[in-house]
């Protein structure tokens, strides 16, 4: 299974995610903010990203860029996982790097197809 950072700093959506992901066997690595998201993805070389939009300091829209701006993460498949669920905000997020653009709510199955997408 694959190894997934998720970096989401409301702690019950981060509980969420956690709980579906764990179920089906992944392992999970929790980041609170983007900051600590970058050194973990720097540090833990996840094999996905999953990541909030609205979040204190980096948004998750300026995570993404910098970690395709990196060369260690660069490769890295995101999954933005949102509340933001105008047209505008997909585009925008495709554009910024990420692979699937999720909205919230979301289900079990919509997490784990969007996990599956990645992988294809």
């Amino acid at each position: 299974m694959a190894t997934v950072l998720v970096v989401e700093d409301t702690p019950s959506q981060l509980e969420l995610i956690n709980n579906f992901l764990k179920d089906s066997g992944h392992v999970v690595l929790k980041a609170y903010d983007a900051k600590d998201g970058l050194d973990q993805a720097v540090n833990h070389h996840p094999d996905v990203i999953i990541t909030d939009v609205v979040m204190p300091g980096l948004s998750g829209f300026e995570f993404c860029r910098q970690l395709k701006r990196n060369p260690v993460t660069e490769k890295v498949p995101i999954i933005i996982c949102s509340s933001k669920n105008k047209e505008i905000d997909r585009i925008w997020g495709m554009r910024q790097g990420a692979n699937v653009y999720l909205t919230k709510p979301f289900t079990k199955q919509d997490l784990l197809r969007a996990l599956e997408s990645v992988f294809g």
